[in-house]
């Protein structure tokens, strides 16, 4: 249980991801990456700056890692915040505890580029990283595992890249992990439609319903490529496994259940782990809650097919095969 202190600077910090109109897009995005920056990345993880489909990249990767897992991380930020800067600390950790590569997109964002350049870029980015790593792959004839991951408003930027998926390339997404995503920004949503202030400790749905106002027209608010949570059941078919994890505190919560409930009800795996008393992106503020911690250990049971229900009294004996090796430089 965080102490009273660390909760209140947990929630100081996570509160930057939080957009507020009255503030300048740019000092908010610098506050942002100067809270977040990490000099020295954790864990002797290694970056490498690439160009995928003219996008660029970080590729973080472990001292070991599985060589044919790749996740690609699409970052929050309320839509307007956000980098690969403010995110290397964070994705450095995921990639030591999910024992693979993770390539962090720096994609456009609103309101300057608004719906849908920020799906263009992760779509551009994505093809031209399952080109690579399958041909990379088909040496061994192995298939590439991807894990695509997001939070916040960044969830919805990555469910719209699911949703226009191929089958061929669904077919070799391992897992979807998402943290406190933001996933129905239209009227219908609960957060919209309380008569009290509908608020947490770090978001609003006045905050909410102006960033989405940022995003995209407010008669686009219903396309399932903005609120997933309403896209048709054939848009859905065939979806990969989802795995949700957000804080019991959240006024998210509703919306993150009711989509649990729709995957449920279409036969799809959608598995949501609500961590009590946390708050939105809790796992972000690891300096001050030990439930961040645990929550990443969790998330690297589940990735390596460890029952998490049970991952504190398992070994780690049968993750995938890992190798030590360096990035691959660029001719």
């Amino acid at each position: 249980m965080a102490t009273y202190d660390n909760r209140k600077a947990a929630v100081k910090k996570l509160k930057l991801f939080s957009y507020n109109p009255k503030v300048n897009v740019n000092v908010f995005r610098q506050r942002i990456d100067e809270a977040f920056y990490t000099p020295i990345l954790p864990n002797n993880v290694e970056r490498q700056e690439r160009n995928y489909g003219g996008v660029i990249c970080d590729v973080l990767a472990p001292e070991l890692y599985s060589s044919k897992r790749v996740m690609f991380y699409i970052h929050g930020g309320s839509f307007v915040g956000g980098s690969r800067a403010a995110y290397r600390g964070f994705c450095s950790v995921l990639a030591n505890k999910c024992f693979c590569r993770v390539v962090v997109p720096e994609y456009r964002l609103a309101p300057v580029n608004a719906f849908p350049a920020s799906i263009e870029d992760v779509q551009s980015v994505f093809r031209s990283l399952f080109t690579e790593e399958q041909i990379d792959r088909s040496l061994d004839s192995e298939v590439p595992e991807f894990i695509i991951a997001a939070d916040g408003a960044g969830a919805s930027i990555a469910m719209a890249l699911l949703l226009n998926l191929k089958d061929k390339f669904r077919k070799c997404i391992k897992k979807v992990v998402l943290f406190s995503p933001w996933l129905n920004l239209s009227k219908s949503s609960v957060l919209f439609n309380s008569k009290k202030k509908n608020c947490d400790e770090i978001l609003s749905s006045d905050l909410i319903q102006n960033c989405a106002s940022l995003y995209t027209y407010e008669s686009n608010f219903e396309n399932p490529l903005v609120s997933p949570l309403l896209a048709a059941n054939n848009l859905l078919e065939g979806f990969p496994p989802v795995y949700i994890q957000c804080g019991g505190k959240e006024i998210l919560l509703s919306d993150i259940k009711a989509f649990e409930a729709l995957f449920k009800q279409l036969g799809l795996e959608c598995r949501l782990d609500v961590w009590p008393e946390m708050m939105h992106l809790f796992q972000m503020a690891d300096e001050y809650l030990d439930d961040a911690h645990k929550a990443l250990d969790k998330l690297s049971a589940v990735i390596s097919g460890i029952d998490s229900e049970n991952f504190e009294r398992q070994t780690y004996e049968n993750k995938p095969c890992l190798e030590n090796s360096l990035l691959r430089t660029e001719a």
